[in-house]
């Protein structure tokens, strides 16, 4: 089976909240030029951020600026049929049935205003994925030249090699920081490193918890933290994105912030480089205990 290839940015800028922004267009579409002048060239959504309105706000802006798209990658995902007053399902659940996946892959075109997806996500585990059925569905879409390249987010290695089976997949976008490390153990991490696909990382500041919370790990893991960056003259989101950025799956990690100084702390991590003291630091502040 041939290995996809896609060149994504090592930062990833994440627009899950960029409906929160309350941005104008033209104010979009500088945050966007900005980011890109930052090296940051990929751009994660789903079709359900911001009660579904995430992608369009964001289209919204190609629209006014068409070159921009030739300059970067675009990500989304579907698979999650979220409820809202104009999806009032009776529950939120998941779907991958061939009309769903079509369908939400069809919007997600109309809102960004492009011809082609370069990557498009199943965004959770669908319990009831008929994976030779989805798989056709992922071939045929990108027979049509709708979408690039496929992937998956938040799957175990056993739900991702049985998709993989029937269709190259890029990658899995999973959840890793300092706060949050089951996919250190997990194996998905090492399922990456062994078929040479790089991971995306979500939440890598535990969903800003790094910085405020208060229970007795986040205390412990970011008084850990401030003395680490500080011998490297550094901020904590440089040095926990510089911790996700460590592992040898050469993961792609996610921001969360439509501040550009966010933006600008999460690139500096791509200059510092952690030894394995420090990084082992992190981990041994997080689990409260030593290595075995």
């Amino acid at each position: 089976m041939p290995t996809p290839s896609l060149t994504l940015s090592p930062i990833v800028a994440g627009l899950w909240r960029i409906v929160s922004w309350q941005l104008t267009v033209p104010e979009r579409v500088r945050w966007i030029e900005q980011a890109l002048e930052l090296g940051i060239t990929s751009f994660d959504h789903a079709d359900i951020y911001g009660d579904y309105q995430a992608e369009a706000q964001f289209g919204e802006a190609l629209k006014a600026a068409p070159s921009l798209r030739e300059r970067m990658q675009l990500i989304t995902k579907c698979g999650i049929r979220l409820r809202s007053a104009q999806h009032p399902y009776r529950i939120n659940y998941y779907d991958t049935s061939v009309a769903y996946v079509r369908a939400q892959v069809e919007q997600s075109l109309r809102n960004l205003h492009t011809e082609q997806l370069d990557l498009v996500l199943i965004h959770r585990p669908d319990y009831l994925m008929d994976a030779a059925e989805l798989a056709q569905t992922f071939a045929t879409l990108t027979r049509e030249g709708k979408v690039a390249h496929w992937g998956v987010s938040n799957h175990t290695t056993s739900q991702f090699a049985l998709l993989h089976q029937h269709h190259p997949l890029l990658t899995n976008q999973v959840e890793l920081s300092p706060l949050q490390m089951n996919a250190l153990d997990d194996g998905t991490l090492d399922q990456a490193q062994q078929l040479g696909l790089r991971p995306m990382i979500w939440s890598p500041l535990g969903g800003g918890r790094l910085f405020t919370g208060e229970d007795e790990q986040a205390v412990r893991v970011r008084a850990e933290m401030t003395s680490i960056a500080n011998r490297y003259g550094i901020n904590l989101t440089t040095l926990a994105f510089a911790w996700a950025l460590r592992h040898p799956s050469r993961p792609h990690v996610i921001t969360g912030t439509g501040r550009m100084d966010g933006l600008r702390d999460a690139v500096a991590a791509l200059n510092v480089h952690l030894d394995a003291e420090d990084w082992y630091a992190v981990w041994t502040a997080s689990k409260g205990h030593s290595v075995p």
